[in-house]
């Protein structure tokens, strides 16, 4: 029973707060009206009036088109260097999951990613001094997929 009065009175209570609240806000939104837009334009700061006339603004930068090759190449030279460091060649390998999975666990473990890209990095450094020109890079391309004639 006490639970019921309880319920009651706080409801009671809830309804009378929202009442008051309700009609508090509608007294401060008739108490303030907008002011005047002569009182508004004089306290805005003068805006001075643009006139180019005849001047012209810098041209706009222009998109070269790069290969297909310079694209692949440049998703991995991330200062724009023309070089590849070793660095740059291990911190974007993420693709080719599958064929990184040596024990087939469906696990990649560090060991087995960094020995495929160090080797793959390796097998592209001919001359040996731990950078990849675009040249060298471009020995790492992935294989063209032979198109099957017939989905038979």
């Amino acid at each position: 029973m006490n639970r019921i009065v309880l319920g009651a009175f706080v409801a009671l209570a809830l309804m009378g707060l929202g009442t008051f609240w309700w009609q508090g806000r509608a007294q401060v939104e008739r108490a303030a009206p907008p002011p005047e837009m002569a009182e508004a334009a004089e306290t805005l700061p003068d805006i001075p009036a643009s006139d180019p006339k005849d001047m012209v603004g810098p041209a706009p930068p222009t998109a070269t088109e790069l290969t297909k090759e310079q694209q692949r190449f440049f998703r991995y030279d991330r200062n724009r260097d023309w070089r590849i460091t070793r660095t740059e060649m291990l911190s974007s390998r993420s693709d080719g999951f599958r064929k990184l999975d040596k024990d087939g666990n469906n696990l990649l473990d560090f060991e087995e990613w960094a020995v495929a890209t160090v080797d793959k990095f390796e097998g592209a450094d001919t001359d040996g001094d731990n950078r990849l020109t675009p040249g060298e890079f471009a020995t790492t391309a992935p294989k063209p997929k032979k198109k099957r004639s017939c989905a038979c």
